[in-house]
């Protein structure tokens, strides 16, 4: 069982950093690049701290989610436990963002899924570690 889970913490985590490429580069998919370039635009508008009067620029704010995810991903998939931990809470709280936003943005549920399926993961990931750790004070 634990290998299922070291699976799925590197697949996730490898996920995360060319999710966070796409958005650095367009060497990747310029086609894709440009379509985030667009929607950033318009998560900008709904940012969750714009209520406190801060407004990012799409594109820094682009560039900002994806360093985030790039680096975290890479944690998440082959950095050490403590590492991996904070990874997972930060690709938590990104994911969650993501779903409010596009929530805001009146978006499909289907829009929603892929952040959903992730956030799932990153939080099973995270309750199965807090189980794991508990079971081993105990033994």
């Amino acid at each position: 069982m634990a290998l299922l889970y070291t699976v799925i913490r590197v697949l996730l985590g490898v996920f995360f950093l060319l999710a966070g490429a796409v958005k650095l580069t367009d060497h990747i998919s310029a086609e894709v690049n440009q379509q985030l370039k667009q929607q950033f635009v318009q998560f900008a508008e709904v940012f969750p701290l714009k209520d406190l009067g801060y407004k990012p620029e799409s594109t820094q704010y682009m560039l900002v989610v994806g360093w985030i995810e790039a680096v975290t991903g890479l944690l998440l998939a082959f950095g050490p436990q403590l590492l991996q931990e904070i990874s997972n809470f930060i690709l938590t709280v990104i994911m969650i963002g993501a779903i409010y936003t596009l929530l805001l943005l009146k978006e499909p549920l289907a829009m929603c899924a892929p952040a959903t399926v992730c956030l799932g993961l990153l939080l099973l990931l995270n309750v199965r570690g807090r189980i794991g750790r508990s079971k081993s004070k105990f033994e």
